[in-house]
């Protein structure tokens, strides 16, 4: 059975999966810098292996389902690293959402249950766009 306790592993690992979210965004803010992009997505990828662990984060990134989404994201990572911020940013922008568009639907249950905004994610057109991107695979 598959725990889900949060262990000091997980919790590093989570953390440097926000620093590197927290990173990359603020390479974009400060007009593409190259070198925060960079740490961002080494910090992303290192806090992702950690939380769910080296064996499991290979498997996700190396799923024939997943191919397409882990080639797009490390193009974009050499571009970035090159010196191409803005089209290695494009790419990785893709490659995220094919690698993780199998997560739409707990995410938008998760967004349907926030008190406030829940309100908004239950209306019927949003509820249908959720539902027209929701997949038959499962992410992990």
């Amino acid at each position: 059975m598959v725990s889900f306790e949060m262990n000091d592993r997980k919790k590093i690992g989570l953390g440097l999966t926000g620093f590197g979210v927290f990173f990359s965004f603020l390479g974009i803010i400060f007009f593409f810098d190259k070198g925060l992009i960079a740490m961002g997505n080494i910090l992303f990828f290192s806090g992702v292996a950690l939380t769910i662990g080296l064996k499991s984060s290979l498997q996700f990134f190396m799923k024939r389902s997943n191919y397409k989404g882990t080639a797009a994201f490390g193009a974009g990572f050499f571009f970035v690293i090159i010196g191409w911020p803005i089209l290695g940013m494009i790419l990785e922008a893709y490659g995220f959402i094919v690698l993780f568009s199998g997560f739409w639907p707990t995410l938008s249950v998760f967004l349907q249950k926030i008190p406030i905004l829940g309100w908004i994610f239950q209306q019927p057109f949003v509820r249908s766009f959720f539902d027209r991107y929701r997949g038959k695979r499962v992410p992990v």
